[in-house]
C-alpha cells in the first residue's frame, strides 16, 4: 500500500504541481432543437502521456478515498452505475456520466480556492477531490442531489502542494452547477450560460466577458475614419479583438462566443458532433507552453483527450490525441447490476490510424 500511495503521489505532484506544462480544460454546452442538451469539454496535460482509460463501474462498487499518508478515508459504494473517463489512475475519475443522467467533471483550479486541512477526527468522510467525481456519480442522480451531498463530507487534498480543482455537475433537466471550495466552504454556481475553464474563479470570467461587448457575429461595416475608408479585410471581422491565446480566461470568452453563435442542430448526434468541431478550436499543439527546445514529452498534441456527453440518452463520446476517430459508450447497453469493475486505456495503439484509399 505504501508504494502504491508513492506512486500516486508522483503522479499528483507531476500532474498537479509541477508549474509550467499547460493544464487546461475548456467545456461548453449546446441544445439540439429536439431540446437535447449536450455537454462537452477538452483536457489538456503537455507534460506527458496520461495513460488515459475509461472505466466502468458497476452498481454496488465499493471504494476508498485516498487520504494524506495512506487509503484511509470515506469508503463509499456506488448506488448507480457510471462510466468514467480517468487520468493516471483509474480513481481519478476526470469527466463521467451515470446511468441517471447525471454528468460531472473536474478542471484544473491553479491558485484559487482552498478545501479544508484534512482532519484525522474527520477521515472517514474524507475524500480526496480527485475522487470526488466517481463518489458523486455513484451516489447521485441529480445536481440538487449533489448539493445536498457535498454538504456532508469534507473535500481534502492528498498533496498539499498540488493545486485545487473545480466541478461541472449536469443533469439530464439542463440544469448545471459549478461548484468551488473556498476557504473550506463548498459554493455552487448556477451556470446558466454552460461554459467553464479554469481560474479564475466562475464569476470572475462572467464579469470578464462585459469586456468584449463590442463582439459580434459577421463582417464589420465599412466605416470612414476622417477622410479615409476602412474596409474589413474578410469575413468575421465582427470578431476582431477575440482573445486568441490559450490562458483560461481567452478561452472562455472564445467558447462563449464560439458557442452562443453556433447554428442549432436538428439532432443529439448533430450537436454532439457540433460540439467536437467547436472544440477544435481549443487543441493544444505541444510546444506552445515550453520555452522552444524543452518540451518534455514525444505526444502529438497537449490536448490528450476531448469528450461530449448526451445525459438524456445516455452516451458519453470521446477521441484522443492518438485516434481522432469519434467512440461512444453507450450506457443503455450495459447491464450494470451484473458487469465486472474494469479500466481499460481509451488507445492500445500511440499511432493516429491512417486509411488508404486504394486507387485501382
Amino acid at each position: 500500500m505504501e508504494s502504491k500511495l508513492c506512486a500516486i503521489l508522483v503522479v499528483i505532484t507531476s500532474f498537479f504541481v509541477y508549474p509550467i506544462p499547460t493544464k487546461s480544460c475548456t467545456g461548453i454546452t449546446l441544445k439540439s432543437k429536439e431540446e437535447t442538451i449536450i455537454v462537452a469539454r477538452t483536457i489538456e496535460w503537455g507534460g506527458s502521456n496520461l495513460n488515459s482509460q475509461y472505466v466502468i463501474t458497476p452498481r454496488g462498487y465499493t471504494n476508498q478515498s485516498y487520504i494524506p499518508g495512506g487509503m484511509g478515508g470515506m469508503t463509499f459504494t456506488a448506488r448507480y452505475g457510471y462510466v468514467g473517463l480517468a487520468v493516471e489512475q483509474k480513481d481519478f475519475i476526470a469527466e463521467g456520466l451515470n446511468e441517471e443522467g447525471l454528468s460531472a467533471g473536474l478542471f484544473y483550479f491553479p491558485n484559487y480556492g482552498k478545501y479544508e486541512n484534512y482532519n484525522t477526527a474527520k477521515k472517514e468522510k474524507s475524500i480526496a477531490d480527485l475522487q470526488l467525481v466517481s463518489w458523486l456519480l455513484g451516489e447521485c442522480k441529480t445536481v440538487n442531489e449533489v448539493k445536498e451531498a457535498v454538504k456532508k463530507v469534507c473535500v481534502i487534498s492528498i498533496d498539499p502542494r498540488a493545486s485545487t480543482i473545480h466541478w461541472r455537475f449536469a443533469d439530464a433537466s439542463g440544469r448545471q452547477l459549478v461548484l468551488e471550495i473556498i476557504n473550506g466552504t463548498p459554493i455552487f454556481y448556477e451556470n446558466t450560460l454552460g461554459v467553464l475553464t479554469n481560474s479564475p474563479g466562475f464569476e470572475w470570467h462572467l464579469t470578464n466577458l462585459n469586456n468584449y461587448v463590442n463582439l459580434f457575429t459577421g463582417t464589420a461595416p465599412t466605416k470612414r475614419l476622417g477622410n479615409i475608408e476602412l474596409t474589413s479585410f474578410g469575413t468575421g471581422s465582427g470578431f476582431l479583438g477575440m482573445p486568441g491565446d490559450i490562458t483560461s480566461p481567452s478561452r472562455f470568452v472564445r467558447a462563449a462566443f464560439y458557442q452562443a453563435s453556433a447554428p442549432q442542430q436538428a439532432t443529439s448526434l448533430g450537436t454532439v458532433l457540433q460540439c467536437f468541431q467547436i472544440l477544435n478550436n481549443f487543441d493544444i499543439p505541444v510546444g506552445v507552453e515550453f520555452p522552444i527546445g524543452q518540451v518534455p514529452s514525444d505526444i502529438p498534441s497537449a490536448t490528450q483527450w476531448t469528450s461530449a456527453t448526451d445525459m438524456e440518452h445516455r452516451i458519453i463520446y470521446f477521441r484522443t490525441m492518438y485516434n481522432s476517430s469519434i467512440r461512444s459508450i453507450d450506457l443503455n447497453t450495459i447491464d450494470f447490476s451484473n458487469i465486472q469493475y474494469r479500466a481499460v486505456p481509451m488507445d492500445t495503439s500511440m499511432q493516429q490510424p491512417v486509411d488508404v484509399i486504394s486507387i485501382n
